[in-house]
Formats: C-alpha cells, structure tokens, sequence
C-alpha cells in the first residue's frame, strides 16, 4: 500500500470510451468491449494492489440494454467470458479475499449469465476484506425506485408512515457513500450512476478512453483525490 496517497474507502468508476476507442482504428464496437474488460481485470488487481476496500464498477446501464441486438449480444458473451473466469477461481477474487456483488436488474440478462453470476456471488460472500460492485443492468433510477418498493411494503406491514435516510440506505443495492468517482472518455456527467451514494462524491473526469487507462493514470486520480478537502457541504 503506498503512503504518499489517500486511499479512497469506496471508488466509483464510469468505464466510458471502448466503442470510441474500436471506431478510431477501424474495428467493431464490440472489440472494443473486450480491449476494456482484459484493462478492467487489470484495475481491479491495481485497486487490490493500493489497498482499496470497496469498488463500484459501472459496466452496462439500463440505457446500454437498447443499443443495437448484435452489440448487446457481443457485450453478454464478453460477461459471460469474464465472469466464468471468475467463477473457476482465475482471477484475484480469493488472492485478496474480495466479496462479488452484482447489482442491477438482473432480470433483463440472459438467465445462463445470471447462474454464472449467481455463483460468483454464492463464492465469494464469505469474504468480508473487500468489496466490489459490478453494477451490471443497472440504472440509479432503478435503484431508487426499488429502494422505495421495499419501504413501501414495510410501512403497509408496520403502519410506519415516517421514511428515513437509514430506511432508503438500506434497502439500496449499494447501501455505502462513494468517496472518488472517476469517468473517462471525456463526457462529464454520471449518466444514471449511483445518485443517491455519490452525493458528496469527489468526480475526476478524464478524456481518455477506458482501454487506454493505466495504472499511473489511477494513481495520478489518487493523487488528486488526496488534495482535495472534503467538507460535505459544512
């Protein structure tokens, strides 16, 4: 673990970029989706590497779910691919006893990658050190929405009309604040991404696309993150 940076206790990160990245040397989108998942295995050994305890990975929102049939099949056989990997143990998952959570609407998946999924899961909730959240279908407005769905159906058991920040926090798919959120590709907007956990989020925007992020590109992050004097709005 370094000392010159400070370690976020949770990161949020916006893998944005890979369909740009394919279209600017001439190849399909969807090999473009590759490049940046063989990159996010990557960064998630260099996020163990740092020391940090929990990620939240944005990998396909609600939004990515109506892009063209082929490109959402393609982007299925890419999770299906990785996400086997992580299932059959080759991967840092028990090297850095990381606990796998993957949030979303599972629903609108394929049902054999879910079962994948499900294991994955099932594998690693013993571990408690780490966390990664593999926001996967995933839309902030679905979460919130759902969240309010299961308070709703406690306050019609209990009769309790009062709602409180606690009761929407825990019934949220990822029930901790973000500490750094960091986006590449250039766009600057959070595109559906955690709203209710990234409220005093520090956001480092990069322009370069997601495949070509590196490690000293994170540690640069950190570094400026480190900087940065966090009031919460006091």
């Amino acid at each position: 673990m370094r000392t010159d940076i400070k370690i976020p206790n949770h990161l949020g990160i916006i893998i944005d970029g890979n369909r740009r990245w394919a279209r600017e040397r001439g190849l399909e989108p969807w090999e473009g989706h590759w490049e940046g998942a063989r990159r996010l295995e990557e960064f998630l050994k260099w996020c163990m590497e740092l020391g940090i305890p929990q990620l939240s990975i944005y990998v396909l929102s609600t939004e990515n779910l109506k892009r063209p049939k082929r490109e959402v099949q393609e982007l299925f056989k890419i999770f299906k691919h990785f996400f086997r990997k992580w299932e059959r143990g080759e991967n840092v998952l028990d090297k850095y006893e990381i606990k796998v959570r993957f949030c979303g609407d599972l629903r609108r998946l394929p049902r054999g990658l879910v079962r994948i999924m499900e294991k994955v899961m099932k594998k690693t909730a013993k571990y408690q050190k780490r966390i990664v959240n593999v926001l996967i279908a995933y839309g902030g407005k679905f979460e919130l929405t759902l969240a309010f769905k299961k308070i709703a159906k406690k306050i019609l058991k209990q009769g309790r009309i009062e709602i409180t920040e606690k009761d929407i926090e825990e019934n949220l798919l990822v029930p901790t604040p973000v500490d750094l959120v960091i986006r590449t590709g250039g766009e600057k907007r959070l595109s559906n991404f955690l709203p209710w956990q990234t409220t005093y989020s520090e956001f480092i925007f990069l322009k370069k696309y997601w495949p070509d992020f590196t490690k000293r590109d994170l540690i640069r992050c950190l570094r400026e993150f480190s900087k940065r004097q966090r009031r919460f709005g006091r």
